[in-house]
């Protein structure tokens, strides 16, 4: 059972218990990440975004690295020209701790308390869309 999945932008093939680095990412070590699947291959192979819907892909960031150095030189010939500049990546290790097909859909989060409630304020009625926009009617 294997997931492709989508991270900053790069796709990985990655199975349970595996050890992945990616680009870096804000989570802090420790942190569990749910990584966005692209397919999923186990006895049957979904792909489509309904049933990708019901797949989970759980990762812990493992920890923070820094990537190989790499050179670039600028030059050019019979003028004395030569650059050198470099720059390291910087990396996040994550571990693939489970790979789930759900039977359904997991249940929509909850909105905060005050969206829940109504607690909204209420919009002014008084101007037109241009005074609340910003602009005088007078028109300077």
């Amino acid at each position: 059972m294997y997931a492709i999945v989508k991270v900053g932008g790069k796709q990985y093939r990655v199975e349970k218990g595996d050890s992945l680095v990616v680009d870096r990412m804000r989570e802090d070590e420790g942190a569990k990440v749910t990584l966005e699947p692209l397919l999923f291959r186990s006895d049957k192979t979904l792909f489509e975004r309904s049933d990708l819907e019901k797949v989970k892909v759980e990762a812990v960031v493992t920890g923070h690295e820094r990537g190989k150095k790499i050179r670039v030189l600028k030059f050019k010939p019979k003028r004395g020209y030569k650059r050198t500049m470099g720059h390291r990546s910087d990396l996040t290790r994550l571990e693939i701790k489970d790979i789930k097909a759900l039977s359904r859909k997991p249940a929509a989060k909850k909105a905060d308390d005050g969206a829940a409630t109504g607690d909204k304020p209420a919009a002014s009625k008084s101007g037109s869309k241009a005074a609340s926009k910003g602009k005088s009617s007078d028109g300077s």
